[in-house]
């Protein structure tokens, strides 16, 4: 139960989510490893909007330059200062805080989209999913963020808003984003599966995870502790056992794995 507090597509507090029989396996070259992958993929999308503010202090070219259409120059800076400090909450996992800040500036810099991402993930890591919901919808229609999908998906499944997520899990496919934001979309999205009493749809959904790359890297552990955790809400204990003792052997401090190992 303790990828979804960690990750595995969803931080949800109610619902915490969820390394072998020896079989042949495929390997594939997805490139090399990103030095700076975070460990917790829950938190993922939440530290890619903090990262807005750029290693020198500044705000995200971007960001900076829609700050500055919507106020005067001296205004401008002295907001877009408040809006640094509120991704910087967020990035230190001080949510209420990083929230507060972005709402303090909905009214003046409404037509800035990072405004509304920071409210909006704090939200989710609170666990509020609605104002999650509706703060990242308000960021989306003002820009679209890949990236912020399946927290939004997540959202609408905490909601259990069903067609939302299979909207959400279309527009992700579609876009073809990074390896890792699929990832992230699509536990969500089995889960939701899982959720409606369809496991054997979440498992073909996660079917495309379960092969192992020439370098593993922390959303191939979470998917795979996530199919392992469905093999076992089916009853196959077997394959279940499988893919716990895959994540056991490249990371035994990953979640609760050895619990799990254990307890099958």
């Amino acid at each position: 139960m303790a990828v979804r507090a960690k990750g595995g597509g969803s931080a949800r507090k109610d619902l915490e989510q969820t390394r072998e029989e020896r079989v042949a396996e495929q390997w594939i070259d997805e490139g090399p490893v990103d030095a700076a992958e975070l460990r917790n993929t829950a938190e993922a999308a939440a530290k890619r909007a903090a990262r807005k503010a750029r290693e020198d202090g500044e705000l995200d070219p971007e960001v900076k330059a829609d700050v500055a259409k919507a106020l005067d120059p001296k205004r401008a800076a002295r907001l877009g200062e408040r809006l640094k400090d509120a991704q910087n909450a967020l990035e230190r996992e001080r949510y209420s805080e990083a929230k507060r800040v972005a709402k303090s500036l909905m009214k003046e810099l409404s037509t800035v989209a990072a405004v509304h991402e920071v409210v909006g993930l704090a939200s989710y890591r609170l666990g509020q999913y609605r104002d999650a919901a509706a703060a990242l919808e308000l960021a989306r229609s003002l820009r679209e963020r890949v990236e912020d999908l399946p927290v939004l998906a997540d959202c609408y499944r905490a909601l259990k808003r069903w067609d939302s997520v299979d909207e959400i899990w279309a527009i992700l496919k579609e876009a073809s984003p990074a390896h890792d934001v699929m990832a992230e979309g699509r536990m969500v999205v089995a889960g939701s599966l899982a959720d409606r009493g369809d496991l054997k749809g979440a498992l073909q959904l996660m079917a495309k995870a379960t092969e192992i790359p020439r370098r593993v890297r922390e959303h191939h552990l979470s998917q795979w502790y996530v199919i392992a955790d469905l093999y076992d809400k089916a009853g196959n204990v077997q394959k279940a056992r499988e893919f716990f003792k895959r994540v056991a052997l490249h990371d035994p401090d990953f979640a609760d794995v050895t619990d799990r190992i254990k307890s099958l």
